[in-house]
């Protein structure tokens, strides 16, 4: 039975891990799964976690660790079978720990993108709020300004990708992530990767995963105890 490879990807609104992950999916056959994702299709199913993370996604607020791991870990044991790249989870140390009880992850990666890359990028960046599907109008644009090139519906722009707004998520991103960067240090499977253009980073990605993919440990997931 072939080994199993579990890893995750951390970084500031902007860093581009949307962008890394699917590249990582696609090259090594893994789950690309996404949080937001899995928040969209809660609420659109109207399940019982999906009717408590919508009722924080419309204030505009944080859906709190409790929520967040009563979505995240029943799916993932779901997926106990599975090789997965999870992005988006977990973002705090609460989160991290009841990950680790259920799965010890065999890699993540941590994005470090100066904040200049970071306004310039979220300044053109615009969203289909249905899907998620993000847009960057220097390099990647709608085939249709404004609209989604799916489903051609309106694009927005949030409020929160403007830089005034930035400075103040980025100073919340680095306070609540550094625990969970230094568990994942403490535990030897954490790797960082620094620039300004994803194209620069990615080739190191790919040699880490390549190695990594050959000599990682045998399967470390269980499903959680009642």
């Amino acid at each position: 039975m072939a080994k199993l490879f579990r890893a995750a990807i951390m970084g500031p609104p902007g860093s581009g891990k949307g962008t890394i992950s699917k590249r990582i999916a696609h090259s090594f056959d893994l789950l690309y799964l996404s949080s937001g994702h899995f928040l969209r299709e809660s609420i659109t199913a109207k399940t019982e976690a999906g009717v408590l993370v919508k009722s924080f996604v419309e204030r505009s607020l944080l859906v709190p660790d409790h929520v967040m791991t009563r979505l995240m870990l029943p799916r993932l044991e779901e997926l106990s079978g599975n090789s997965w790249l999870l992005d988006g989870f977990p973002r705090t140390l609460s989160q991290a720990q009841a990950l680790n009880n259920l799965c010890q992850l065999d890699l993540v990666i941590s994005l470090n993108i100066p904040y200049e890359t970071l306004r310039e990028r979220l300044s053109d960046r615009w969203i289909h709020p249905g899907s998620g599907r993000v847009y960057n109008m220097g390099f990647n644009p709608p085939r249709v300004q404004g609209k989604d090139d799916i489903t051609g519906e309106p694009l927005i722009h949030h409020d929160d990708d403007k830089p005034e707004a930035l400075m103040s998520r980025l100073r919340h991103y680095k306070d609540v992530a550094k625990p969970v960067i230094d568990l994942y240090k403490s535990q030897g499977i954490l790797h960082s990767f620094s620039g300004t253009e994803t194209d620069r980073i990615w080739p190191y990605i790919n040699s880490l995963l390549s190695t990594k993919m050959h000599t990682q440990p045998s399967d470390t997931c269980q499903p959680q105890m009642p």
